[in-house]
C-alpha cells in the first residue's frame, strides 16, 4: 500500500506499510532505495516528479502483525488478535498481537473485557473511553474554527498560523500553555519557527518532554522547520531546566 498525505500544512508524507523486515527495532530506518522506490511511486501519480533530494526526513518503524499464515506482509491481518492463557491456580496472561495508535483505546477495552471475569468485582469497569476526550479534546469537533477565534481574542499578538497550530495540538488547553501571556514577550525566547519558552515549559512540565527528539518531533513536528543551530539552543535549554526543575513552572 503507497500513500501520500498533506503534512504539517507545507510538506506532503510520502510512505508504504508494505515490506518485511528482519532485525534490530531499534536500527530501523528509512534505507536510499526505500527512498528512491517510494519517490518513484509518487511520481507516477503527481504533475511533477518528486526526486530523492527533495527529502528533508524521513522515519521508519516496525509494525507487529499477527502471523496468520500470510505469504508476506502486504497480505497479513491489520487487526489486533488477542490471545488468552490461563492456567489452573495462575494468573492470566494476555498477549496482544498487533494493533496501532488509532485504535488503541478499542484495542484497551477489548482487552479488559477478556481480563474482566479475573478481575475483583469492583475493578470491573464497563468500557468508557470512547465517550472520553483526550486533554484538551473536549470540544465539538466541528467548532474547532470557534476554538481559534477564541483564542486570537484572548492573545491577539499570536499570528494566524501560530494560532491554529496550538489549538491543533494543545485544544483547551492552550491557556495552559500560555498562562496570562499579554505579549509575545511574555511567552519568553523563541527557539525557532515559532516555539517559544512557555510552550517548551508546558511541554517539560505537562507532557514529560526532557529531550529535542520529545519536543520537535514526539510532540510535535517542527522539528521540520528547525535548523541545527536552532536545534542545539533548544537542547541547552532543556537541559537548563532539568538541572532547575522550578525553572519549568
Amino acid at each position: 500500500m503507497f500513500f501520500a498525505i498533506p503534512f504539517e500544512t507545507d510538506f506532503t508524507l510520502i510512505g508504504t506499510t508494505d515490506l518485511d523486515y528482519a532485525g534490530d527495532p531499534d536500527q530501523v530506518h528509512a534505507t536510499s532505495d526505500e527512498i528512491v522506490y517510494l519517490c518513484a511511486a509518487a511520481s507516477e501519480y503527481f504533475k511533477a516528479p518528486v526526486e530523492p533530494s527533495q527529502v528533508i526526513w524521513s522515519y521508519s518503524g516496525v509494525r507487529p502483525l499477527y502471523d496468520d499464515g500470510a505469504s508476506d506482509a502486504k497480505a497479513a491481518t491489520r487487526d489486533y488478535v488477542l490471545k488468552l492463557d490461563v492456567g489452573a491456580g495462575e494468573a492470566p496472561l494476555l498477549t496482544v498481537f498487533g494493533g496501532k495508535i488509532t485504535t488503541y483505546r478499542r484495542l484497551a477495552e477489548s482487552a479488559l473485557a477478556m481480563l474482566a471475569p479475573y478481575l475483583p468485582p469492583h475493578r470491573r469497569a464497563g468500557g468508557w473511553t470512547a465517550e472520553e476526550p483526550l486533554p484538551g479534546g473536549n470540544f465539538p469537533m466541528q467548532e474547532f474554527d470557534a476554538l481559534c477565534e477564541e483564542t486570537r481574542r484572548r492573545y491577539p499578538f499570536l499570528g494566524p498560523s501560530t494560532i491554529r497550530r496550538l489549538a491543533r495540538a494543545y485544544g483547551t488547553r492552550v491557556p495552559k500553555v500560555l498562562n496570562d501571556a499579554r505579549s509575545a514577550a511574555d511567552l519568553g525566547r523563541v527557539f525557532g519557527a515559532d516555539l517559544s519558552e512557555a510552550e517548551v515549559r508546558y511541554l517539560s512540565r505537562s507532557e514529560w518532554a526532557v529531550s529535542t527528539a520529545d519536543v520537535l518531533w514526539r510532540r510535535s513536528k517542527l522539528g521540520l522547520r528547525f535548523s541545527q543551530d536552532e536545534v542545539a539552543a533548544l537542547g541547552d535549554y532543556l537541559r537548563e531546566l532539568e538541572r532547575s526543575p522550578l525553572a519549568a513552572q
